[in-house]
């Protein structure tokens, strides 16, 4: 175990470097979020149509190359058509795939915000603090609506809490960097 520890610890005053670019990365994507939230709904939406296509192509090329072995082969098939639909939309049609993406998440914070409030009042009597788990609900419920009545607005709020977490990440690394380095 002390060996463990101490391979961490010559791991993190070798590479206290790597700390301070992750936490300056960070910074920097936080900060053009901000500054540019549409170039950066498109860009994730991009990239994540990337990931989602080559994902639906290794699928089909997993499932043919299973055929013999597996008479279930035609299910990856599926999922991997399906994918590689879904990414080819993502690249070609982004601004729908945000829109989309953003409405779904508006129905599930509706939906679960509802269920919090129900568990809640269902348990009040047998938990402490249940409001708690109302005003989370709530806040789930009202999250949801507005996102569904303005989808666009929604998506942009979740870029300006992205943004916000990256810089508050990248802050936290830059410090451990320096940090790390001044301990060793």
């Amino acid at each position: 175990m002390h060996s463990n520890i101490a391979s961490m610890s010559v791991m993190f005053r070798r590479n206290w470097w790597a700390l301070l670019l992750r936490g300056l990365a960070a910074i920097v994507f936080g900060v053009l979020t901000w500054l540019q939230p549409a170039a950066s709904a498109a860009a994730l939406v991009l990239v994540f149509g990337i990931y989602v296509l080559v994902d639906g192509v290794l699928a089909i090329v997993s499932s043919f190359q299973s055929r013999q072995e597996s008479r279930h082969w035609w299910v990856v098939l599926i999922w991997g058509l399906i994918s590689a639909v879904v990414g080819l939309l993502m690249l070609f049609q982004p601004a729908v795939t945000a829109l989309v993406m953003t409405i779904y998440i508006g129905i599930w914070a509706l939906m679960t915000g509802v269920m919090e409030i129900v568990a809640a009042m269902r348990l009040r009597k047998e938990i402490q603090g249940e409001w708690l788990l109302i005003l989370g609900g709530l806040i789930s419920v009202l999250f949801g609506i507005f996102v569904l009545m303005q989808p666009a607005a929604g998506m942009m709020a979740m870029l300006w809490v992205l943004a916000t977490y990256a810089v508050v990440f990248g802050v936290l690394m830059v410090i451990l960097a320096f940090k790390v380095r001044r301990a060793f």
